[in-house]
């Protein structure tokens, strides 16, 4: 079951869908796998380029894990005035709960000016533990 969560931000709307991959995980060793994709649309009148993630990774038998770096998915991508970017990433988790959040820091092509864009919180659940 998918579930979409969305954010908007200085006019960049953040939508994010998950998906959990029984053929990719090993319940009985640990080992949860999920998929989720983000689709980032520029609503303002100038395009924009995303220079940097942030990632806090929610693992419920874990402590909070911080991913950053440069782009998503090894690109920089421009994303020009009401178009749209998107792209697929993973998640693996120890435990059967889980959560992200984060936020993506861009550059205004215009002004040059950076600014941060909320990714909005979604749930990583195992679909068993639903029932």
């Amino acid at each position: 079951m998918a579930t979409t969560n969305t954010a908007i931000t200085s006019g960049v709307r953040v939508s994010v869908s998950t998906q959990f991959r029984s053929d990719l995980s090993d319940p009985l060793n640990s080992r949860f796998f999920f998929n989720y994709r983000v689709s980032v649309e520029n609503q303002n009148a100038f395009p924009v380029m995303l220079m940097h993630r942030d990632w806090y990774i929610f693992d419920s038998l874990n402590e909070v894990d911080f991913v950053s770096g440069e782009g998503v998915v090894g690109e920089q991508p421009i994303i020009e005035s009401e178009k749209r970017f998107s792209y697929i990433s993973g998640c693996e988790l120890n435990s059967e709960i889980g959560q992200m959040k984060g936020f993506y820091t861009f550059k205004n092509l215009l002004t040059e000016e950076l600014f941060q864009v909320h990714i909005p919180q979604f749930d990583l659940f195992y679909p068993p533990k639903l029932n």
